[in-house]
């Protein structure tokens, strides 16, 4: 008898450990700091363990959104180590901007690398590649899958539903700012821009752009455009509503002076399927909304 309890016990505590790891297992899957990689990540439902300044990423990304059991590690250029170190994912995932991270990272778990916005590439095509990459990676194809065609297939209707023609719609002037005097305005290569090229619709940008698609430029410069529809997407940094209420240079803007533009809620600029399916879908929807905007 005595033979069988201990017997017994040691099933119990065996099946116990086994229990527990399986619990671990399932909590350490995919960390990353980047927040490109994260809302693909979550968009394929795939399990993820940590994702970088959280409370930024909805401010900035706004969908999809992260689940409450997702750990925060921190800012993005400075990870919480330590508290990666208590569940180490499987794997932490970053882009080449976070590439001065990997040998600490390394310390606590495998760590991969995605590019996106590289240079001389198509980013419509980059950012299916990077879709299937993470699916494959985290054994997620078939909706891998299912999100890049669900998203030409958002295009697609977009595009056809229009009730503009695209002779009637005013070149889109797309800009974030980063001050009361200063704004991103995005062109080629951009995420944005990608999206027109799926929408049919005209960028009025024609100047040089970096790698990421944008042009940091003062406000001024956006008074070449005065045929342009000004789209400001958020967030807008702390002040800036208000100190453009009193800026007489903003005020002179032909766009603003006449009211052509359309204000859009987030949607990550440097994003990649989601982000184009979020930004796309608020895009059009101001569009069709503001008469001002056709010429």
């Amino acid at each position: 008898m005595r033979h069988t309890n201990l017997l017994s016990l040691l099933a119990r505590c065996g099946l116990f450990v086994v229990c527990m790891l399986t619990v671990a297992t399932a909590h350490a899957q995919w960390a990353t700091v980047d927040w490109t990689i994260a809302e693909t990540l979550l968009a394929i439902n795939a399990p993820v363990s940590s994702v970088a300044q959280q409370s930024d990423y909805h401010q900035w990304v706004g969908e999809p959104h992260i689940p409450d059991n997702v750990t925060d590690m921190g800012l993005r250029t400075q990870p919480n180590l330590e508290l990666l170190a208590q569940v180490p994912p499987k794997q932490t995932l970053i882009s080449p901007m976070f590439a001065g991270l990997k040998p600490r990272l390394e310390r606590i778990a495998p760590v991969t690398s995605f590019a996106l916005y590289s240079p001389g590439t198509n980013t419509w095509q980059e950012m299916q590649t990077l879709t299937r990459q993470l699916g494959e990676l985290t054994e997620r194809q078939p909706q891998a899958e299912e999100l890049i065609e669900e998203t030409q297939a958002l295009m697609t209707r977009l595009r056809e539903s229009r009730p503009l023609s695209q002779s009637k719609i005013a070149p889109l002037l797309m800009v974030q700012f980063m001050d009361a005097r200063h704004v991103r305005v995005f062109g080629e290569n951009s995420l944005y821009n990608a999206v027109l090229e799926q929408l049919a619709l005209p960028n009025a940008w024609d100047q040089p752009t970096n790698a990421w698609g944008f042009a940091l430029v003062g406000i001024e410069a956006l008074a070449r455009y005065p045929e342009a529809t000004l789209v400001i997407i958020d967030p807008l940094p702390a002040g800036v509503e208000e100190q453009l209420a009193k800026s007489g240079l903003w005020q002179q803007l032909p766009s603003v002076k006449h009211d052509n533009l359309v204000h859009l809620p987030p949607a990550w600029s440097f994003g990649a399927l989601p982000s184009a399916q979020r930004f796309a879908q608020e895009l059009i929807t101001a569009l069709e909304a503001d008469p001002a905007v056709s010429n």
